[in-house]
């Protein structure tokens, strides 16, 4: 309190009784994976894809990474973190990811037409359109020098842009030692080229398919001290959801073993577990059948994870990098529906049977009997429905705790611990008193009825749906003077309606005849 020493007025600013808590982020995905160009083991913020292509380059050959992204943001997804691993220098020292292979000629378009050097030296060549030295000849004819490191080479008068000797993609590719002339446009295009002097400049070079040969899990998996691969996600506490879809591109190329995959997929578990508030999308081995992928789920891998979920079968997509149509991890394209479901409906409304944008086709199309085989074990399968298109038609976690079975439940619960977490700062080292545990049950029952009527949470009045607890009870004397404030709290959170039970029943009907 202020001390007063002479009469006035005086005006203070006092703090409200209880701070609001205010609901933190739950769709920011992390991707790790090979590509072009970039930055190499620094989680990258990306906003859209045009940031992706600009930073990291475009889709390339031998990656699954910028189809992973590009799938992101196609189906809803909003900010998310990319770490590029294994370029110059992988578990042996290269990787070749992200090398460009030269093997244009510089080379100028100049009117309708292609000039190309003849080789792909270092010499400057430039080509000049000038007026032809006869000043009687016709208005179509022109004069062209080639200049090699600014000195006239070759040059070529009364050329033309008509059929015949004097043409000029004709006369100048015959006679040329420097150049080549193509015409790239018809009709109108083939003009007279304008006057001037252009540079003839190597094309930009085609990216060369990233390698994997020599990645190992270590790349991936990274080191938190060292902020490398997917460990050194730990300092970016915004992330939510992570996915390695290229871990299955170096599986596919035979960089790696089925050992090794499950391996990494081990460490992104680990790494979910520890941080407590982030899920991991694995992606299955290619090419299984519904009973191949029950196999591996339990003989094989055997992951059981409350932070961690399965989906298959891959989805066709279209490929720009081949102007074709190829099958991707399902992960990617998975979190971006993930996102969309948390802006539209909410964390609590488990992510399924929504449709998978960009998604042309399946691996494997399932029938129900295949799937009543899988989705006890824990893989969320998608599926093609005639008319309805291509949907996540599953919401399990890879927990055998029933309490943790369905998704949008761990999923609620990492949002209200980190939203009470964040929102509840201010309580640390305010004194220890009644007043103090009123003002946290205050502001924690506030946040919690906010969350019951959206939805999130089980029951017709707030008393059903949840309880705060914070008194002496909770703090008895030995928990004060530890510094120690203990609220307890328990939600009740909606659960998904994953069997929906019709039961029909035959009745003998009749009518009744009601006299006035």
């Amino acid at each position: 309190m202020p001390t007063y020493l002479s009469p006035g007025v005086y005006v203070e600013e006092v703090e409200a009784g209880s701070r609001p808590i205010e609901g933190v982020g739950t769709a920011v995905a992390a991707f790790v994976g090979l590509a072009a160009k970039g930055p190499v083991n620094e989680p990258t913020l990306v906003s859209n894809w045009t940031q992706f292509a600009e930073t990291f380059g475009d889709f390339v050959p031998g990656s699954y990474l910028a189809h992973s992204v590009y799938g992101y943001f196609l189906n809803g997804g909003g900010n998310c973190y990319v770490v590029r691993v294994g370029a110059d220098g992988g578990r042996n020292g290269q990787s070749g990811a992200g090398r460009k292979q030269v093997t244009g000629k510089p080379e100028a378009l100049v009117g309708g037409y292609r000039v190309v050097a003849k080789s792909a030296g270092t010499k400057k060549i430039t080509v000049s359109v000038a007026a032809p030295e006869d000043d009687k000849a016709p208005d179509d004819r022109f004069r062209l020098v080639v200049n090699v490191d600014g000195k006239p080479a070759e040059t070529f008068d009364g050329l033309t842009t008509k059929k015949g000797g004097d043409n000029l993609a004709t006369k100048v590719s015959a006679e040329s030692k420097v150049v080549l002339i193509e015409e790239v446009a018809q009709g109108s295009a083939l003009m007279k080229p304008d006057k001037g002097e252009t540079e003839l400049v190597a094309p930009a070079p085609e990216p060369a398919p990233v390698t994997t040969e020599r990645l190992g899990a270590d790349d991936y998996v990274g080191d938190a001290a060292e902020r490398t691969g997917f460990a050194g996600l730990e300092a970016v506490d915004e992330v939510t959801m992570l996915a390695v879809p290229d871990l299955m591109a170096a599986y596919e190329q035979g960089a790696i073993d089925l050992e090794t995959v499950q391996a990494v997929q081990l460490a992104m578990i680990a790494h979910c577990e520890l941080m407590g508030d982030r899920l991991a999308i694995l992606d299955p081995p290619p090419n299984l059948s519904p009973q191949q992928i029950k196999d591996w789920r339990v003989d094989g891998a055997g992951y059981d994870s409350k932070y961690a979920a399965l989906y298959w079968p891959y989805i066709k997509v279209f490929d720009p990098a081949t102007g074709s149509n190829r099958f991707v991890p399902p992960s990617g394209h998975v979190a971006g529906v993930w996102a969309r479901n948390d802006d539209s409906r909410g964390v609590h409304k488990a992510p399924a049977n929504e449709v998978i944008r960009g998604a042309i086709a399946l691996q494997t199309n399932l029938t129900k009997a295949e799937h009543d085989l899988l989705n006890p074990v824990g893989i969320n399968c998608v599926r093609s429905f005639p008319g309805r298109g291509i949907r996540i038609w599953g919401a399990r976690t890879l927990s055998s705790d029933p309490a943790w079975r369905y998704l949008n439940v761990r999923r609620l619960f990492n949002y209200l611990e980190e939203s009470i977490l964040m929102g509840t700062q201010w309580v640390v080292f305010e004194p220890n008193d009644d007043a103090l545990w009123s003002r946290i049950e205050r502001t924690i029952s506030a946040f919690l009825v906010n969350e019951w009527r959206k939805g999130a949470l089980f029951g017709l009045t707030p008393d059903e749906a949840f309880y705060v607890k914070c008194d002496r009870e909770t703090n008895p004397a030995e928990g004060i003077d530890a510094g120690q404030v203990t609220c307890q709290i328990g939600v009740a959170p909606v659960k998904p309606a994953e069997f929906v039970i019709f039961q029909l029943a035959q009745f003998s009907g009749g009518t009744s005849l009601v006299s006035e």
